[in-house]
């Protein structure tokens, strides 16, 4: 491959596009930025358009301009959206979680705790997105998320509700199991908690924060639902 030297190569502009959600959505791409992610992709076989290696495949400094950490880019990958279904013994529906890097850390979560993907409902932010690729730091390879509303789910529901009565640990679980989490400030919507086969609350000391975000509190749920779990 000829090293690339000009900021108006095609593979430079589809990078910088790649940062609008509308262009993702558009094709089906998304970028994948520094070594661990483009290597973890590699691992997991994914469908890969290109990869650019700064120093071997581009000039470094053009690598950093469409970076979208600032400079020091090693390498860039860009690669097919892949989205799963449904399933798992335990898997995590999302619901209005916004934050980006709270929908990748999620996902991060969910492939080291739990056998289902991470589903998003309305209102989640794009996992595709930069900040959400690197929060997952290579999940969204290994395990894609899946999209879905509340009621289409397979398995019993358990929502987190910080005003339900019975803690995480006091609820009886037998699988499938979805444990459901909401934005931090708003929670679960009141359709999502109706549909909810159980509600339970993480115990949190009481001169410790009102709540936690969402990625801390799916992290703990999905923690104590993987051992409560009958084998």
């Amino acid at each position: 491959m000829t090293m690339i030297t000009s900021p108006d190569n095609e593979k430079l502009k589809t990078i910088r596009k790649l940062a609008r959600t509308r262009e993702r959505e558009r094709t089906g791409l998304f970028a994948a930025e520094g070594e661990d992610l483009v290597e973890a992709a590699e691992r997991a076989g994914a469908e890969t358009e290109f990869v650019l290696v700064a120093g071997e495949d581009v000039e470094p400094e053009l690598l950093d301009r469409v970076s979208s950490l600032g400079s020091g880019t090693r390498a860039i990958g860009v690669y097919r959206q892949a989205w799963s279904e449904p399933g798992g013994d335990i898997s995590l529906y999302l619901h209005g979680v916004g934050d980006p890097g709270n929908v990748g850390t999620a996902i991060r979560a969910a492939h080291a705790l739990c056998d289902g993907p991470v589903v998003l409902g309305p209102g989640c932010a794009d996992p595709y997105s930069p900040k959400a690729v690197r929060a997952s730091m290579g999940s969204i390879f290994a395990r894609p998320p899946a999209r879905a509303e509340a009621g289409d789910l397979p398995g019993s529901l358990l929502a987190l509700d910080g005003a339900a009565e019975q803690t995480i640990e006091q609820i009886e679980l037998e699988p499938p199991v979805v444990v459901c989490v909401g934005a931090e400030r708003e929670g679960l919507p009141a359709e999502v908690l109706h549909a909810a086969a159980a509600a339970a609350r993480i115990p949190i000391n009481e001169d410790g924060p009102d709540s936690l975000n969402a990625a801390m509190a799916a992290t703990v749920a999905l923690h104590v639902a993987r051992h409560r779990i009958p084998e």
